[in-house]
């Protein structure tokens, strides 16, 4: 078994797998979410790195070759250090991926304005991983920025269907879309967010796009295993999916069912 390893702070990578699920139905996947140490948003650079190559390394030590980081606050604050620095101590033919690079190689397809806003956690914003990206790729495309900390406890404690939620919901998306008239797409930086994309359209003018990961995240991932197909053969394929916490089952299944959209059984490990 060298199943595809898919790894989250919580729960949004699962939104993630989702996608695919239905688009790669037919390879193994392990996902991992690190409840435990949850969230990560609010944490320093250093902590998140070390947090993030824990979860790499076991998910190496489970058969794993390739490992997506389907987290924007670890592929903002580890991605890049755990490829450079880490990956080396391992076997060649490991990778470990993220979820902000596809998001940034598909953007210019949805924008016509070249003004693009992005929401996320505090991590990810201060990152300023999305405008570097960006503006490597696209350098005539502009990138604000908002973090909304209240969005993910909410999403995660069953709250973001209230009237609560939505006074913070349209208190962000006000603070966003207040710092440009020419934004005309927004993407949605934390898998979690997904959760709650029609609260968000509902605050939002029809004409502003609204863009989840998970889909692009899915298809670049499928563009990957064909450009690679040394990498592509190292995955088995036998549709089998574990999921593992580093916290309560229970609760790690009650709360996932709804962000994967199905329930699942679940394991807890240690990191």
């Amino acid at each position: 078994m060298n199943p595809i390893g898919v790894f989250d702070s919580g729960y949004g990578g699962l939104t993630v797998l989702r996608e695919f699920l239905a688009k790669l139905p037919e390879y193994d996947y392990i996902y991992l979410g690190d409840n435990a140490r949850a969230p990560y948003g609010n944490r320093s650079f250093h902590t998140v790195y070390e947090y993030t190559l824990q979860a790499v390394e076991w998910l190496f030590s489970q058969g794993c070759h390739l490992v997506i980081l389907a987290c924007n606050t670890a592929s903002a604050k580890a991605l890049r250090s755990i490829q450079q620095n880490d990956l080396q101590r391992f076997d060649s033919g490991r990778r470990v991926l993220g979820v902000i690079r596809p998001s940034v190689e598909a953007i210019h397809e949805y924008t016509s304005s070249r003004h693009v806003g992005v929401l996320g956690t505090i991590g990810t914003v201060l990152s300023n991983s999305y405008p570097l990206e960006i503006n490597k790729l696209h350098d005539d495309i502009v990138v604000y920025q908002h973090a909304c900390p209240m969005w993910v406890p909410l999403i995660e404690n069953d709250e973001y269907l209230s009237p609560g939620a939505d006074y913070f919901i349209q208190k962000d998306l006000n603070a966003l879309v207040s710092q440009s008239d020419e934004m005309d797409t927004i993407i949605l930086g934390c898998t979690h967010y997904p959760l709650i994309a029609d609260r968000i359209a509902h605050f939002l003018p029809s004409h502003k796009k609204i863009i989840s990961q998970g889909n692009i995240v899915a298809e670049k991932l499928a563009d990957y295993l064909q450009r690679h197909p040394e990498m592509e053969r190292k995955c088995s394929k036998n549709k089998t999916r574990r999921f593992v916490t580093t916290d309560s089952v229970e609760s790690f299944e009650l709360r996932g069912a709804k962000f994967l959209g199905e329930s699942f059984s679940a394991e807890q490990i240690h990191l």
